[in-house]
């Protein structure tokens, strides 16, 4: 096995991730099996328990693993499918370690960081190789180099590059290389300390990533490779770009993958990027725009729905077009202070409502206004998850003339709970990883919508709930005129929603966007986006 080690410095938040995925891309592209691992380095067991506001989204994997968002990169740059084993957190590592000292596993020795943690730590990263059949894995540190957390797993990274030869480790180092507004100059000293600093550790990077606004002028590169004792065509700069889908091709000018191949003395291969390439002109050069309004709950932070934006991405290339989303906190559309109608004139000028997932009660109410706009307007709607819910809710009370029609969750004594907790959540104490997760069987009724986007009627997408659409209501919702064409394997669950009389109403229990990939888009949001670009054109 072969490992690329991708660490940061000087700040969190660089694109570690794009750079892992980007050079995971480059050398699938020339034939290589890879695999990808994240660390992260808080006390979590997962992420699944964590706010968007505190870490961004949380994105679900087939088997159910709720983890950090940058697996979805992975996912997504390299087309793979991967497990919860493939995110290695702080809590995970404790935990195991903690569990065997109280079975007395450690013969009576006294447990420490070194050789008790960063054992374990290299015993998860050997588990997901050993049941890979990839050529090469990609291992992500997340944070930045000095920070107490990710001290234990440095010194293991470092431990394992020992033990697996110099021949078979690559370290790619990213950090910022700012310009100051006042000189106008490439600075880069930050980058000079933080590889001080990975040095000081005892990992020397064989290769650096210089993040920053413009493209690296040839002499902050050889000043980069004079400081750092980095070889100056192994310092590669990372420019921003228009699209994160344009960085594996701006290190591909750079050679990158050959260079790396080179290091582990594998053959190099001439790439295959004709597809990629010509979804990036895609999305760069778009025939036609259309405005979409995302009404969620955690909108100051647009990487609380990173999912839904890459798979807007995926379909505005296929559609050949571009989207603009106007971002609507939830709250803004319910606010007392506000008239109504006020409130909605924040949809002025959109083709399309997407009310994503989320939890709780906070913004619900401006949730249930937005189903209930795009219904009295004949607006294109995907509700996805807790917009699934909420838009059983809002046909409720507005078709079904059921006052108060809500989710239990909401409101525990609503007289008509048309979404309830499902049956085997009632004895749930613990919040993290107890939910009904990951990759569920769903079969879709012939010759509705949705088969028809899927074009078949079986499909397994991914999930992350704890409610579902009250049993009792099923019948009479339907008679009402709104149709559950997909439902689980057993016909117990509602999966799917269609509104007659509509063009366009959908919404849908699952994550869609969890699955949308590059070439390969999420089936609601193209329809979506399709139904969408029709209604600009009335």
């Amino acid at each position: 096995m072969k490992y690329i080690i991708v660490t940061g410095g000087v700040l969190s938040g660089l694109g570690k991730g794009i750079t892992a995925s980007s050079i995971g891309r480059l050398l699938i592209s020339r034939g290589y099996e890879v695999t990808a691992i994240k660390i992260d380095p808080y006390l979590n067991v997962d992420a699944g328990t964590m706010n968007p506001y505190e870490h961004g989204e949380v994105y679900v994997l087939e088997d159910g693993g709720e983890v950090d968002l940058d697996l979805g990169n992975y996912e997504r740059f390299m087309e793979i499918d991967m497990g919860r084993d493939n995110n290695i957190t702080t809590g995970k590592v404790y935990f195991n370690v903690i569990q065997r000292e109280r079975h007395g596993d450690y013969l009576g020795s006294t447990v420490q960081i070194i050789p008790h943690i960063t054992d374990e730590i290299k015993r998860q990263i050997r588990h997901v190789t050993g049941n890979s059949k990839a050529d090469i894995c990609i291992i992500e540190l997340g944070g930045t180099v000095g920070d107490i957390e990710s001290a234990p797993f440095l010194e293991a990274l470092r431990q394992l590059m020992v033990e697996v030869g110099n021949e078979n480790a690559v370290v790619v180092h990213t950090t910022l290389v700012p310009i100051m507004s006042v000189v106008g100059e490439q600075k880069t000293k930050p980058t000079q300390h933080s590889v001080k600093e990975l040095r000081a550790i005892g990992i020397i990077p064989d290769f650096i990533v210089g993040r920053g606004s413009e493209v690296l002028v040839e002499k902050s590169k050889k000043k980069i490779a004079l400081f750092c004792n980095v070889p100056i065509e192994n310092v590669l700069s990372a420019p921003n770009v228009k699209t994160i889908y344009q960085v594996p091709l701006v290190l591909e000018e750079q050679q990158t993958a050959d260079q790396i191949l080179k290091k582990f003395c594998l053959p190099t291969k001439k790439p295959n990027l004709a597809k990629w390439t010509s979804m990036v002109d895609r999305i760069l050069n778009p025939k036609q725009t259309t405005n979409i309004t995302f009404v969620g709950k955690y909108v100051h932070l647009k990487d609380s729905y990173m999912s839904h934006i890459e798979a807007f991405n995926h379909a505005g290339a296929m559609c050949g077009a571009r989207v603009n989303i106007n971002w609507v906190e939830s709250e803004d559309l319910e606010n007392p202070k506000n008239d109504p109608k006020k409130g909605m004139s924040l949809f002025k000028g959109t083709s399309g409502i997407l009310v994503p997932g989320g939890f709780g009660a906070r913004g619900s109410e401006g949730k249930i206004l937005a189903a209930t706009y795009a219904m009295e307007k004949k607006i294109p709607y995907l509700g996805v998850c807790f917009g699934f819910q909420l838009a059983v809710a809002a046909f409720c009370r507005k078709v079904m003339k059921l006052e108060d029609a809500n989710s239990s969750e909401l409101n525990p004594s609503t007289p008509h709970p048309v979404i309830d907790l499902l049956p085997e959540q009632g004895g749930v104490v613990d919040m993290g990883g107890t939910m009904r997760l990951g990759s569920h069987e769903i079969t879709l009724e012939k010759d509705c919508i949705v088969s028809k986007l899927y074009k078949k009627t079986t499909i397994f997408e991914r999930h992350r709930h704890r409610y579902e659409v009250n049993p009792k209501y099923i019948e009479k919702i339907e008679k009402a005129g709104m149709r559950f064409t997909g439902r689980s394997k057993d016909g117990t669950r509602m999966e799917v929603l269609e509104l007659k009389g509509h063009p366009f109403f959908l919404g849908c229990q699952f994550h869609p966007e969890f699955k949308s990939r590059p070439g390969k888009p999420s089936p609601l949001h193209y329809g979506f986006l399709k139904a969408a670009l029709k209604n600009v054109c009335k």
